[in-house]
């Protein structure tokens, strides 16, 4: 597939197009995805990807064509009955609105459809607009709210909590 990526600070407005691939995250991936979170994020994606390996969730990687990550989301199949949950989604910073999170939420259904499941979930922070109109774009439609929490180590090696309300979202496959 190819993708298209435009600089916005080069007065030239050069334009880039080059392959990428989607395939399975592997744990000798997480070191070139920093880019994606915190240490402790990292340490709890490794997690999961031995629960890929027992077929419980499926974690993909967007890839260049020197096989470096530049987008990964998991999709987790004990959350809800019937139905592919999509968590982590995350795209390099510097590849955002490039078409790289449409590629990784279409392969992400693809890999549910595969599965015999016909309809994929997520959950989405109110306060990250962006990704929820790419959702929106793609057929989601918000089916309630939660509060969700988790750890993140700061820079300095400090645990703080972060707390939110997340917008539920689905779509029939």
């Amino acid at each position: 597939m190819l993708q298209t990526v435009t600089t916005e600070d080069d007065p030239t407005d050069a334009t880039v197009t080059m392959p990428v691939t989607v395939r399975d995250l592997l744990p000798q991936d997480l070191p070139a995805c920093t880019w994606s979170g915190s240490a402790t994020h990292l340490r709890h994606v490794e997690r999961e990807l031995a629960r890929a390996a027992s077929g419980e969730v499926d974690y993909l990687a967007v890839c260049t064509p020197v096989d470096l990550p530049v987008a990964i989301g998991g999709i987790d199949y004990e959350v809800a009955e019937e139905a592919g949950t999509l968590w982590q989604l995350a795209v390099l910073p510097a590849l955002q609105s490039c078409g790289l999170g449409t590629l990784l939420v279409r392969a992400a259904e693809q890999r549910i459809r595969h599965r015999g499941l016909r309809r994929a979930e997520l959950a989405v922070e109110e306060d990250n607009p962006r990704a929820r109109a790419l959702y929106e774009r793609l057929g989601y439609v918000a089916h309630g709210r939660k509060p969700e929490a988790w750890d993140e180590e700061g820079p300095d090696g400090s645990i703080r909590r972060h707390e939110t309300i997340c917008v539920l979202m689905r779509k029939g496959l």
